[in-house]
């Protein structure tokens, strides 16, 4: 079962919620904390396990629906494998959890539980983010959090205009991926924003986010934002050009290397930065 439940976390995408803690740990001013540990350790398979594994207990009627579930985008379970996810959840989680209880403070704590609370709402009533139009795009703002979170709990101040930066990248990001279950969403009579606006209209949302994420990140690092303005203006571009969600499927592996292709970008320069004593 363990190799399932790894699967079912989506390996590919652990990248979207460990890359920021790693950032959020070099912003704090070190490469190197022993204190980040159990957070970067969270946010490999326990976490990604809660966020897809309750998507796909919630999702199970939509998935077995979709074409690309079943692979390495997405997992399709079966009643059965239900309460062994859940489980899964409890058993990864509950312990991290609670030694965050007792060892980080007060505040790291609260932005953690918000994460948590915004990672399962998304997915499950009654809140279930996902079925409701916006609020599915602005509630993934939360893969943003450990920007804020991390420093908090090693002690050290935010970079807001880097967490606030991220929050808009995720928030448009979400809504670009979705473009690629426009049809199966709405044979279900799942409304979400992509349901809503359609591929067209989420060039024009997703640009609106993307251009003020790049506005955030030019006040913190121009090349970070001079990258993440070009990577977003060609997958914008491609989108409007046939706004399909064919095209949005044929996109989405780029899609999914952005993180990997910005970050990069970013964490070279803050590990130069670091080596050469830049900043303290």
């Amino acid at each position: 079962m363990i190799p399932r439940l790894f699967h079912i976390s989506r390996p590919v995408l652990w990248i979207n919620t460990i890359g920021p803690a790693v950032v959020g740990v070099w912003l704090a001013g070190d490469l190197w904390r022993w204190e980040a540990l159990p957070l970067l350790l969270w946010l490999t398979l326990p976490f990604n396990l809660l966020i897809y594994g309750v998507n796909d207990v919630f999702d199970q009627e939509t998935d077995a629906k979709n074409p690309r579930k079943g692979t390495l985008e997405g997992a399709k379970i079966s009643p059965a494998e239900v309460r062994p996810i859940a489980l899964g959840v409890l058993l990864t989680n509950v312990p991290f959890l609670l030694y965050f209880l007792l060892f980080y403070p007060w505040d790291a704590n609260l932005w953690i539980l918000l994460y948590a609370v915004l990672f399962v709402g998304y997915s499950a009533p009654p809140l279930r983010f996902k079925a409701r139009p916006y609020l599915d795009s602005l509630s993934n703002a939360a893969y943003a959090f450990p920007l804020v979170f991390v420093p908090l709990a090693l002690g050290e101040g935010v970079l807001w205009p880097a967490a606030l930066g991220l929050m808009a990248w995720s928030a448009a990001k979400h809504t670009f991926d979705a473009v690629q279950d426009i049809n199966e969403d709405r044979n279900v009579g799942i409304r979400t924003t992509a349901v809503s606006l359609g591929a067209r209209g989420v060039v024009v949302w997703s640009g609106a986010w993307w251009t003020l994420a790049t506005i955030c990140f030019a006040l913190v690092n121009p090349l970070v934002a001079l990258v993440n303005a070009a990577y977003a203006g060609g997958l914008l571009w491609s989108l409007n050009r046939r706004p399909t969600p064919e095209t949005g499927h044929r996109l989405y592996p780029y899609s999914i290397a952005f993180p990997y292709i910005a970050g990069t970008v970013a964490g070279v320069q803050l590990v130069a930065a670091l080596s050469l004593g830049a900043y303290p």
